[in-house]
């Protein structure tokens, strides 16, 4: 039986809830993706911003109060969220604000994520939430908060840890929770060589989402003692977590999808593999992410371009896009796509084909190219008759090339001047 009254007490705290997406990562994994821009601030799907997932998440959840804590390369983060994100009316108290690593408490940048928080601790208390919660900025998934918030507020926890399932021989490099039968989280191991797997299920492990619940008090209290130890790594994963589980009730939220209770469609796309694979899902026949969701909207800025346009129907010279997605302002010319996503404003020339590829926005592709397993970073103008993929060899001169072989190719790799990084 559903408990009204509880849902209508979820219902009523949503007005006390205060999220804080930690958008201040450097992002190195990404290699020259993140050279000029945040992570979070990365072209994801072809029109979107990875931030844009925890931002749609938190409107379509109705919490409507939402800090954004920025650091590094945060221009183009900063403008995009101004520009999107702009539509809430602070009349009402509903707000997105962009705040800035300001060294408020102490002369030092954010030193982690817990860090990152009690940093700003002044700002959180000025709200008065009930409820804090904490999110990344760079993970892609559709997650209606809500419900994790009536699993905490039922449960009476201190605190709740989003979690899913993970096959364990990938769960190392993820926070590895051991809980009871009610679901209380008992251990939690930041990063281990060893996960503990699920009991009963030797193959699958259960890891942290990095997507928190705190009551507020609770909050403070773990940030404060966190602060006074200078041998913390002021961590929510490795110290905040693990310190507070044997005086305290930590709680496990298991994530999943709303229609089949199978585990939900989670990824951190902080490195060139897992970002080539995520996008690549998409061109898929059935992505696992569906972004065409109409109840479940992602927002975005929506750049003012024409539609995307093929041009040429000649025998050898045939404007087509096969199994892919081209957005916005795009012109294909006489040019063959296929199984690749193309980001806004892309031109590709005569000739030219691209296969199992990601373009990402202002990109412009000449004349007789050939494009296979490749990331084409912002801006790049791709001249005539260039060839990548073909030969690795030849592409590892000139370019990155990832552990399962996709190529990076950006714009100081092809030695051309930096101009446009929004």
């Amino acid at each position: 039986m559903i408990d009204y009254s509880s849902l209508e007490n979820t219902r009523n705290s949503y007005k006390n809830v205060l999220a804080i997406i930690l958008a201040g990562g450097s992002g190195t994994r990404l290699k020259s993706l993140t050279r000029w821009h945040a992570k979070p601030a990365i072209t994801f799907g072809g029109k979107f911003r990875t931030i844009d997932f925890p931002l749609s998440n938190c409107i379509n959840s109705n919490i409507r109060r939402v800090i954004v804590l920025t650091q590094y390369k945060s221009h183009s983060l900063n403008m995009h969220i101004q520009k999107g994100w702009n539509f809430l009316r602070p009349e009402l108290g509903e707000y997105i604000d962009c705040i800035p690593a300001q060294q408020r408490i102490k002369g030092s940048w954010y030193q982690g994520t817990a860090d990152a928080v009690y940093q700003n601790i002044d700002i959180i208390r000025d709200q008065k939430p009930n409820y804090v919660v904490v999110l990344a900025g760079d993970h892609v998934y559709k997650m209606d908060y809500r419900k994790m918030l009536a699993h905490h507020i039922n449960n009476n926890a201190d605190m709740t840890v989003a979690c899913l399932e993970t096959p364990i021989a990938e769960a190392s490099g993820f926070g590895v929770m051991t809980i009871d039968d009610e679901n209380w989280v008992t251990k939690f191991d930041e990063k281990p060589s060893i996960p503990n797997p699920i009991p009963g299920n030797a193959e699958m492990a259960l890891a942290s989402m990095g997507i928190y619940i705190f009551n507020t008090d609770f909050l403070y209290k773990g940030l404060l003692e966190d602060a006074k130890y200078q041998n913390s790594n002021h961590d929510f994963g490795k110290d905040i977590i693990p310190n507070n589980i044997s005086n305290s009730k930590v709680s496990a939220f298991k994530f999943r999808d709303a229609l089949t209770e199978e585990t939900g469609y989670w990824r951190d796309v902080g490195t060139i593999d897992a970002y080539y694979k995520a996008n690549m899902d998409l061109v898929s026949v059935s992505p696992n992410l569906n972004l065409y969701d109409i109840k479940w909207p992602i927002w975005t800025y929506q750049q003012q371009l024409p539609p995307a346009k093929f041009v040429f129907n000649d025998i050898h010279r045939r404007g087509m896009a096969v199994d892919s997605i081209v957005s916005s302002g795009c012109i294909i010319s006489g040019a063959n796509i296929n199984q690749s996503l193309i980001s806004n404003n892309v031109r590709v020339n005569s000739f030219t084909n691209i296969s199992k590829s990601i373009v990402l926005p202002d990109v412009e592709i000449g004349q007789s190219c050939s494009i296979r397993n490749c990331i084409i970073d912002q801006g790049c103008n791709i001249p005539d008759h260039t060839f990548i993929g073909i030969d690795p060899i030849e592409d590892a001169k000139r370019f990155f090339i990832s552990n399962e072989g996709v190529i990076l190719v950006s714009k100081e790799m092809l030695g051309q001047e930096i101009s446009n990084v929004a």
